[in-house]
């Protein structure tokens, strides 16, 4: 069985989907961050599915406050705002769903073969394609809204990267060949993945979106270095616990769950 196949397995209703969040997404050729417009609209009470895309970000970030390559007319930038009905705890598990989702579009649109590592990047050919921002917005008695950011590096080449990520970064015209990769089909099968697994999530839980990205991942079965209040330790990650974190067994056969962070496949 493949894993697009699989893909197709917990929900019936998965082959005659229709997408609504095509219809929410606007457009733009240059802002700051799209996180940061996502999160406007999403004060000013936009509905669930609504995303912004950039041509370009000027302010563009990741992770911890880096700052994200996001060169004019390149990849695909997007934020989603998101309003699930979750305590905060759970949130993370959002983030392993767009790897998901994320993951499944590309395979399917380009072919190329990128897996996911742990907690929110995708890897093609060792180097990383893609990052995925979850960012939460709290007010009184819980969740407010999430806002999910994706970034893409769909037809960069390596002229395009700066210095200092040539070693770590890719793109999908590269891992693909040379061959260039339509950005609006692939933004499109990205939010019809999302918009799907979501509701599978709403109805059925964590438990096949788990499974979907164990089936996905290249972190598992890794021996990987993560930082503890002792220093920097290693052990091999074999799953995810319930709440979306990376089950690490040391040399102790002890097993431990890292719910955020960073970890460095060795």
């Amino acid at each position: 069985m493949n894993s697009n196949e699989r893909l197709r397995l917990p929900w019936a209703g998965r082959d005659t989907f229709a997408c609504s969040w095509l219809d929410r997404v606007q457009l733009l050729e240059e802002v700051v961050s799209t996180q940061e417009e996502a999160k406007k609209l999403a004060e000013n009470g936009a509905p669930e599915g609504t995303s912004v895309r950039a041509e370009e970000q000027t302010g563009g970030r990741g992770r911890m406050g880096r700052k994200w390559h996001s060169p004019r007319g390149k990849g695909i930038w997007i934020s989603i705002v998101l309003r699930p009905e979750l305590p905060l705890s759970l949130t993370p598990q959002l983030t392993l769903l767009a790897g998901v989702a994320v993951c499944t579009a590309i395979r399917e649109v380009t072919g190329v073969q990128a897996g996911i590592k742990w907690p929110n990047d995708l890897l093609a050919g060792g180097r990383k394609i893609c990052g995925i921002l979850l960012e939460s917005s709290l007010r009184e008695g819980g969740l407010h809204y999430c806002i999910a950011g994706i970034g893409i590096a769909v037809n960069l080449t390596e002229e395009d990267y700066p210095q200092e990520l040539k070693s770590i970064g890719t793109s999908l015209l590269i891992e693909g060949g040379g061959i260039p990769v339509d950005r609006t089909v692939l933004t499109e099968a990205v939010l019809t993945e999302l918009e799907y697994l979501y509701i599978l999530y709403s109805e059925q839980g964590f438990k096949p979106i788990r499974e979907l990205w164990e089936s996905m991942s290249v972190t598992l079965g890794r021996q990987v270095c993560y930082n503890t209040p002792e220093g920097r330790c290693e052990a091999l990650a074999v799953g995810l616990d319930d709440n979306g974190g990376l089950l690490l067994k040391d040399r102790t056969g002890a097993v431990m769950s890292v719910l955020s962070g960073e970890i460095e496949m060795i």
